[in-house]
C-alpha cells in the first residue's frame, strides 16, 4: 500500500500525518493554536498563518518520526489545498508542493470537506455508500448525499452562522471559556436543558438548510434581558457575571440542545426522503458527545449504519488529508504543480 504523507493547514490547526493506503494510520500530529487564539475568542488569520510557518515543518518531522519512515519512503504528498482560510491554505499548499517537486513523487490537491467526510473510514471498514452525511465545524455546516467517495450532492447548509461558530460565539456571551465547542459542553453538563426554551430552527422545501442567528440571539436575551431605552443610549438589563452559576450552565444546556435538535431536524428531513445504507459526519461538531448520541439514535431509526469519526478524527487532521489522497492516488487523480490554495470552493467544483 503507498505511503501518503497528509499535510493539513485550512484554518489554526498544523497538521501532517501518514496513511498506509486510504484507511491505515500510521501516524498523526496535530499542533493547535489554541494559546494564541483564547484572547481573542475566535481565529486571527493573520496570526493563524505565521503560527503554521512556525510549526508546520517540525510537524511533519514528527509524523515521519512516529511513523517509522523518512521523506525518501513516501510514494505521494497529499494537501487540503481548498476551502480555507487563504493565508493558512498558502503555507501547506507551499509545503507540499516543494515536498513532492524535490522528492519527485506525485502531488494530490484534497478538497477539506470531503476529508472530513472521508474521515469515518480512518483505522475502520469503508463506508458503504449511498450515504447521508453531515458536516459541522466552526466554518461549516451542510448535509449532502453521496454516492461514492469522491462525490457528494450539497442538499442544504446553513443560511447565517456554522453551528461551531455559533457554538464560539454562545461561549464568550457565556463567558465558558475557549475553544467555544468543548466549553459549553463542558458547562451544559452542569445545567438543565430544558430550562430556557430557546428556538429550534427548520428551514425545508426549496429553502432547505440551517440557521444559527436567531438562536445566537435569543440566547443573547435570555442571559442579560431584552435593552432597555433607543439608540446609543439602549443598555442591557444585566451582565452575565450577575448569573448564577445553575443560571449560566441551564442556559449552555439549553444552547446546546436548541443547536444540536435544529442539526438533527435537518438531517431526518433528509433521511425520511431518502432511503440509504449510511449515515456520516465529519467535523469539530461531531465531537459533541450529545450530538453523537442524538445521530446514533436517528440512523438505527432509519436502519442505517452509523459512520463518525472517533473523536480524534473530528477536528481539522492530516489523516483524513492522506486517506482520501491515497484514495485518490488509486485512481490517477493527482495535481499538477500549479496547484491553487482556494479560500472558497464547493465540492465538486474542481475539488477533485
Amino acid at each position: 500500500m503507498p505511503l501518503i504523507l497528509g499535510i493539513e493547514t485550512s484554518c489554526d490547526e498544523s497538521a501532517a500525518a501518514v496513511t498506509e493506503g486510504p484507511r491505515t494510520v500510521r501516524s498523526s500530529v496535530v499542533a493547535t493554536q489554541h494559546d494564541l487564539h483564547e484572547r481573542y475568542a475566535g481565529v486571527v488569520p493573520e496570526l493563524a498563518s505565521r503560527a503554521h510557518l512556525e510549526r508546520l515543518m517540525p510537524v511533519i518531522e514528527e509524523a515521519l518520526h512516529e511513523a517509522g519512515i523518512t521523506l525518501r519512503d513516501l510514494d505521494a504528498i497529499a494537501v487540503g489545498h481548498a476551502p480555507g482560510l487563504i493565508g493558512s491554505l498558502l503555507v501547506g499548499v507551499a509545503a507540499a508542493k516543494s515536498l513532492a517537486w524535490s522528492l519527485g513523487v506525485p502531488l494530490i490537491g484534497v478538497h477539506h470537506l470531503l476529508a472530513h467526510l472521508h474521515a469515518p473510514a480512518l483505522d475502520d471498514e469503508p463506508i458503504a455508500f449511498p450515504a447521508i452525511a453531515l458536516i459541522a465545524s466552526g466554518g461549516h455546516t451542510a448535509v449532502y448525499r453521496q454516492e461514492d467517495t469522491l462525490n457528494a450532492e450539497l442538499l442544504g447548509s446553513t443560511i447565517d452562522d456554522a453551528v461551531g461558530e455559533a457554538f464560539d460565539k454562545a461561549a464568550v456571551l457565556l463567558e465558558a471559556g475557549y475553544p467555544g465547542g468543548p466549553a459549553i459542553e463542558r458547562l451544559a453538563a452542569e445545567g438543565d436543558d430544558r430550562a430556557i426554551d430557546l428556538p429550534v430552527t427548520r428551514l425545508r422545501g426549496e429553502r432547505f438548510g440551517f440557521s444559527f442567528a436567531g438562536l445566537k440571539t435569543a440566547l443573547l436575551y435570555a442571559a442579560r434581558g431584552h435593552p432597555v431605552g433607543r439608540g446609543r443610549a439602549s443598555r442591557f438589563p444585566r451582565e452575565v457575571a450577575d448569573l448564577e452559576p445553575k443560571a449560566r450552565a441551564d442556559l449552555a444546556a439549553s444552547f446546546q440542545r436548541a443547536a444540536v435538535d435544529a442539526l438533527l431536524l435537518g438531517v431526518e428531513d433528509v433521511m425520511q426522503r431518502d432511503s440509504v445504507t449510511s449515515l456520516c459526519g465529519g467535523g469539530g461538531v461531531l465531537a459533541n458527545t450529545l450530538l453523537r448520541a442524538k445521530l446514533s439514535t436517528c440512523a438505527a431509526q432509519h436502519h442505517a449504519t452509523l459512520r463518525i469519526p472517533p473523536m480524534r478524527y473530528c477536528i481539522d487532521n492530516a489523516a483524513m488529508i492522506a486517506g482520501l489522497g491515497a484514495y485518490m492516488l488509486e485512481r490517477g487523480q493527482t495535481t499538477s504543480l500549479d496547484l491553487q490554495a482556494v479560500a472558497r470552493l464547493p465540492i465538486g467544483a474542481g475539488s477533485t
